[in-house]
């Protein structure tokens, strides 16, 4: 290890803690590790994997208090959501461990003989984090990746490794193989780097910008190295005239300003039907207003900072002087602070309409009918999720096909459930992650004939 990275507190702009950052050499080094780790672990018995990996999720729920409040110090989360965010990893490793004993293969009819497939591990797996949502989305990778009998090296966004390495010692104390779930903070561009271009990594999963996303599809398909990228979103939020408009506006803030924006789901495009638009922004203006911004530790806040001072000068280039805003409130002084913003009568096509601003923002457009709905709904090059509003379930049907997302919700703004499967179409990713199908995304498909002829 050399250099080091300062991890900060997003409320504070303080220096909570500093963490040696892994160079080239240390990733070869760890991936000579995993590779012995992972064939020890993928031989023993699919009870004995599962037992561990329940073991795994019993200490993170036995330390949820003391990961939550490692989240709310690096990266700047309320305290409720840090919580729920443990809870999740945890949800995720005992999900996972339901699977390890059900990666069956099939038996295929065939002439002559019997058929039969198995579903094997890849390897040894890279998972680079990111720093919006350290603990469960690198759970998202590890989990099944471990589940499906696969080694995992995880390197966790440069701003946000305390708790990636907390994680990976709860691992170890809970009976995890050495070296199984190795935890390498560093940076993108030697750490990362090495790791998406290492022959040993069997595959990549990555979190984070469409632009890095890209980068690393390039290198890996040197190797012909598989991917799965979960990347941005500036999704949907669509509201019918036949809506619950009461319903739809209180739903409406915390669908873009969960995680204070920071979040490839959020629905930062408000569209509403024409005549209703007025009435609707009247609803939703004082809701916005009233959001509770401050201290992430205290139980009552809503929104903490942003993450760092490069992501409040990005948010705050996107919202100029010649838009309309409604504004709430957010703290003076130290800090990453921005207030939760409504921008009404934006061009369509203006950078903060179509563009991922990753802030505490969101912009209001009406629309005319269904078909301009989804016009305006699928006018981005991202694909991820998004919500609707009506009460007419024929039309909730139609759009639902019609929106090019991965993830939509009705009359909700639900993106992501551990048991559901979760990716973007267009420039938000490539591949699916958590559901039933987790495990196998993290195998290979073996396939073997049998003769029975004599």
């Amino acid at each position: 290890m050399s250099d080091a990275l300062e991890v900060l507190n997003p409320a504070t702009g303080e220096t909570v803690a500093t963490v040696p950052a892994a160079t080239r050499d240390d990733v070869d080094a760890a991936v000579t590790r995993a590779a012995a780790a992972q064939r020890t672990w993928a031989a023993a018995a699919p009870a004995d994997r599962a037992r561990l990996l329940r073991r795994f999720a019993a200490a993170v729920d036995a330390h949820n208090e003391e990961l939550a409040r490692l989240e709310v110090l690096e990266a700047g989360h309320t305290i409720g959501n840090a919580r729920w965010e443990a809870a999740n990893v945890r949800d995720l490793l005992d999900y996972a461990a339901g699977g390890v004993e059900r990666l069956t293969g099939r038996q295929i009819p065939v002439p002559g003989g019997i058929d039969v497939t198995f579903l094997e591990p890849l390897g040894v797996i890279g998972v680079i984090a990111p720093w919006n949502f350290p603990m469960p989305i690198a759970a998202w990778g590890l989990a099944p990746a471990l589940a499906a009998g696969n080694a995992v090296i995880l390197k966790p966004a440069e701003a946000t490794p305390l708790t990636a390495l907390r994680l990976a010692e709860l691992a170890l104390e809970a009976g995890l193989p050495e070296h199984l779930l190795q935890v390498l903070p560093g940076r993108g561009d030697t750490a990362g780097d090495a790791l998406v271009g290492h022959p040993g990594i069997a595959k990549i999963v990555f979190t984070g910008s469409t632009r890095t996303g890209r980068q690393i599809m390039a290198k890996c398909a040197d190797r012909v190295k598989p991917v799965t990228l979960e990347l941005g979103g500036k999704s949907p939020n669509i509201v019918f005239a036949d809506a619950d408009l009461e319903a739809a506006a209180a739903a409406a803030p915390m669908s873009f300003l969960d995680n204070t924006g920071q979040d490839c789901c959020a629905r930062t495009r408000i569209l509403v039907q024409r005549t209703v638009h007025d009435r609707f922004l009247d609803l939703l203006a004082p809701l916005v207003e009233g959001v509770a911004v401050g201290d992430p530790a205290d139980e009552k806040t809503q929104m903490g900072p942003l993450i760092s001072q490069a992501q409040l000068d990005r948010v705050r280039s996107y919202v100029t002087d010649d838009l309309t805003a409604v504004r709430g409130t957010a703290p003076d002084g130290p800090g990453f602070w921005y207030p939760p913003t409504l921008v009404t009568g934006a061009d369509p096509t203006a950078p903060v309409a179509v563009e991922e601003v990753f802030g505490p923002v969101a912009v209001v457009l009406p629309f005319d009918d269904e078909d301009d709905a989804v016009r305006l709904a699928n006018a981005t090059e991202y694909g991820l999720s998004g919500s609707l509003w009506t009460r007419d379930v024929g039309r909730a049907l139609r759009v639902s096909r019609a929106v090019a997302a991965g993830n939509l919700s009705v009359n909700s703004h639900s993106s992501v459930r551990y048991w559901t499967p979760f990716g973007g179409y267009k420039q938000s990713g490539l591949g699916r992650e958590l559901g039933p199908d987790a495990l196998t995304a993290f195998t290979e498909t073996k396939n073997v004939f049998i003769s029975t002829e004599a």
